[in-house]
């Protein structure tokens, strides 16, 4: 029998919630109710972190074990009381987003069978230039958590120290573990990414047993992959307190180095992460206080060119637009920097069905999957 709908006053904001009693997590019966009661308690230190960013719905409208909706647009039809941010995808088409201002927002979100939220390393207005660096730790077949969380930990903090940044770890929700770095929003998307691979470059040369920056998936073995794509356009990361498609319904949970150092991903759960954030300070609470400058890690990527490694490989479907797109203040503009070239680029006879690969791409030399211009230079 279905549970009657409510109405939820959201900081003076007046949100529906239907069908509170759906079951959404099977295992443990955790209800639509369940998850916007996480939500609420969390929202505050939510909207902190996601304020005025574009933001992509990861929505299961009938429970993780039903239909899953990963929307980028905003519905036409919306409330009053949410805003919108338009973004550029890498086909260079156009949508409006989610802008997230008000916990409002989030709790709508919740209603609409969101469990996920993605939001976008920019803030709104400006849409093309990162205040975000994000390393994301993403453990292969034969690796796992505690292998992610000793590299986060014994490797790439250390790096970081060396280059004057200050990292904010979190679990993934799952096996991985993220590290989100401010910086000052004063490059484009391609320099964010080349510095991502810079600075993913150096982890895997200090634990090359341990961790790859291999694109192929044949080629990572038993390692970390640091996928440094996530720094891309339009490539996002579960946001910080957000509830994860596992059966135990886990939370994407922010922590300090030393919580990483002795954490367990299935402690934080829907069930469990409204007490915590009571309990303590927000780890993050500083985050937005320094911005760090990308030039230490530019310097790196001059360095590792110097060494004959260039760009790595984009994922499918990025146009040639964007790969070489001339925007001020990039690493490819007017650097002489290389946005491809010394890494291998794939010919016809390598390329599948599925690599949403032209004729014309092919006729040029250049793959989406490889990420090659023509010329190797910008």
């Amino acid at each position: 029998m279905a549970t009657p709908a409510e109405e939820l006053d959201v900081d003076g904001v007046a949100v529906r919630l239907t069908s509170p009693g759906k079951v959404y997590f099977p295992e443990p019966g955790y209800t639509k109710r369940d998850v916007v009661n996480h939500y609420l308690a969390v929202a505050d230190r939510m909207v902190a972190l996601l304020k005025d960013r574009p933001t992509h719905l990861q929505r299961f409208p009938d429970g993780i074990e039903g239909e899953e909706i990963y929307q980028k647009r905003i519905p036409q039809k919306h409330p009053d009381y949410l805003q919108t941010c338009t973004v550029t995808f890498p086909s260079g088409r156009t949508a409006d987003a989610l802008k997230v201002t008000h916990p409002s927002a989030i709790i709508w979100a919740a209603q609409m069978g969101t469990v996920t939220l993605h939001p976008w390393q920019v803030r709104c207005p400006d849409t093309e230039h990162p205040d975000e660096l994000r390393v994301d730790l993403d453990p292969q077949p034969g690796t796992d958590f505690a292998d992610a969380r000793r590299i986060a930990v014994e490797v790439l903090k250390p790096v970081l120290d060396e280059l004057g940044y200050i990292g904010y770890p979190k679990t993934s929700g799952g096996r991985g573990v993220h590290v989100f770095i401010r910086i000052k929003p004063d490059w484009d998307f391609i320099a964010v990414r080349r510095a991502g691979i810079a600075l993913a470059r150096e982890v895997e040369r200090r634990a090359p047993d341990a961790v790859t920056t291999s694109w192929w998936k044949e080629e990572r073995g038993k390692r970390l992959f640091i996928d440094y794509n996530q720094n891309a356009r339009d490539r996002t990361f579960a946001s910080a307190y957000s509830v994860r498609k596992t059966p135990i319904a886990t939370v994407s949970m922010p922590l300090t180095w030393a919580e990483l150092a002795d954490a367990d991903p299935d402690d934080y759960t829907i069930a469990t992460v409204a007490a915590l954030v009571a309990q303590r300070d927000d780890p993050w609470a500083d985050i937005d206080d320094t911005p760090h400058s990308l030039q230490p890690l530019l310097e790196m990527v001059r360095t590792d060119e110097e060494r004959g490694l260039a760009d790595l490989p984009y994922p499918r479907g990025f146009s040639r637009k964007w790969l070489c797109a001339g925007v001020s203040g990039g690493i490819n503009s007017g650097s002489g920097l290389r946005c491809g070239g010394a890494h291998r680029c794939r010919t016809s006879k390598d390329v599948d069905s599925s690599d949403n690969i032209t004729a014309g791409d092919l006729a040029d030399g250049v793959l989406h999957r490889a990420g090659c211009p023509p010329s190797g230079k910008c």
